[in-house]
């Protein structure tokens, strides 16, 4: 990844103050200002934005295209190749669809009402981002010293994890010690999130009339079968202690072509939530067999699940900071959703993985969503400590 040339000037108001501490609710407005709504994305805007604010603060930042408009960036500070490994941070800037629903704050303007800051993207996750961009500046000259810190943002992300899948394939990524992905957790410290496993399965039948329907072969009686036997699908697992069991929902269904004709295709769409210890391959490879009535299966979205031991020393060292500043007792509790760490885990050296973020879980894709403004300042305190904490931990 070349070296980019960051081409967008940084707002006074959003540079360190006296403290040295960027203002975050500020930063979160701007990046919500940004229109990163994917499809189609456009993040690369907003990606060489926050370039120029980690190079003004002297990161080393590139900036991978890929496509037209799009983009990841990678900042680094203090990293030493063959020193100790550095703390890593992540975070995805693009966002999901408005939706149908009428809004009643501009999506985009990143207003402040009653103590919350609406916008598409507020809680999932722009806020988490700004929080970990402000204090990875307010902490620049710390983790000049060392082990240093890995910031990665991602592009596509709702989609798939395609900006972090792009970023492996160039094999350009660091090791980390430890990663923070600041997805929205209410500042709550969650342990891992569930794989995910998405199919389609797709059956074949033959057209003809619709008064004439015993001289073709139904594919949505097939479909309507397959769904029925998914309906009753038992993983023949225990269950996860946190994790709790796999799941598995048939999203969508269709097939035809109008009313009056036997249809001779149906599509029904499959997501699978996995726990640890369970094999993607062996799902894959056996459904096909599972639904019978002949259906094609192809996967659509293929991403291990995350889980890193609470009882690890750094994840005990991450509770007690956390609960230090919420002042709320931490117990062991895992995302619903999935996040780039299935893919960014393991390219960064399969480091132990928390996932921490000013968002609330429930406003992820929500009309009119929005994050509480005293989480996003609360996250800035807390991933400063978490900064202090690994810079100056025993190598």
């Amino acid at each position: 990844m070349p070296k980019s040339t960051p081409p967008i000037s940084v707002e006074p108001d959003l540079l360190p103050n006296a403290n040295g501490v960027p203002d975050a609710v500020a930063l979160t407005r701007r990046l919500i200002g940004f229109k990163t709504v994917n499809p189609p994305g456009e993040e690369e805007s907003c990606a060489r934005y926050l370039a120029g604010l980690l190079d003004a603060a002297g990161f080393t930042v590139t900036v991978q295209k890929m496509g037209e408009g799009r983009a990841n960036l990678v900042a680094t500070l203090g990293v030493s190749p063959g020193g100790p490994l550095p703390i890593g941070f992540t975070g995805h800037i693009d966002t999901v669809p408005l939706g149908a629903a009428a809004w009643s704050q501009d999506p985009f303007a990143g207003d402040i009402v009653d103590g919350k800051l609406y916008g598409r993207g507020a809680s999932d996750m722009k806020a988490g981002v700004a929080a970990f961009v402000a204090a990875a500046i307010a902490e620049a000259d710390r983790l000049r010293q060392g082990p240093g810190a890995v910031l990665v943002l991602t592009a596509g992300e709702e989609t798939g994890c395609a900006g972090a899948l792009a970023l492996t394939q160039g094999g350009v990524l660091p090791q980390v010690g430890a990663l923070v992905v600041a997805e929205p957790t209410d500042n709550r410290l969650f342990a891992g999130h569930k794989g995910v496993l998405w199919l389609r399965a797709v059956t074949s039948g033959k057209t003809a009339h619709g008064s004439m329907p015993e001289r073709g072969v139904n594919a949505l009686y097939k479909a309507a079968r397959v769904v029925s036997r998914l309906e009753h699908y038992d993983f023949g697992v225990p269950g996860h202690p946190v994790l709790g069991s796999p799941t598995l929902n048939v999203g969508t269904m269709s097939g035809g072509m109008n009313i009056n004709s036997v249809p001779d295709r149906a599509e029904i769409c499959i997501d699978i939530r996995t726990i640890p210890g369970q094999e993607h391959a062996r799902l894959r490879d056996s459904m096909p067999d599972y639904v019978g009535e002949g259906a094609a299966v192809t996967p659509l979205i293929d991403l291990p699940g995350i889980w890193s031991d609470p009882g690890l020393p750094w994840m005990n060292r991450l509770a007690d900071l956390v609960e230090k500043e919420t002042g709320l007792p931490q117990k062991p509790e895992a995302a619903t959703y999935f996040t780039d760490a299935s893919v960014l885990t393991p390219a960064l050296g399969g480091a132990p993985t928390a996932i921490l973020g000013p968002g609330e879980p429930g406003m992820a894709h929500q009309t009119d969503e929005w994050c509480e403004v005293r989480r996003i300042e609360e996250a800035v305190r807390l991933y400063r400590a978490i900064i202090a904490d690994w810079t100056g931990r025993d190598s």
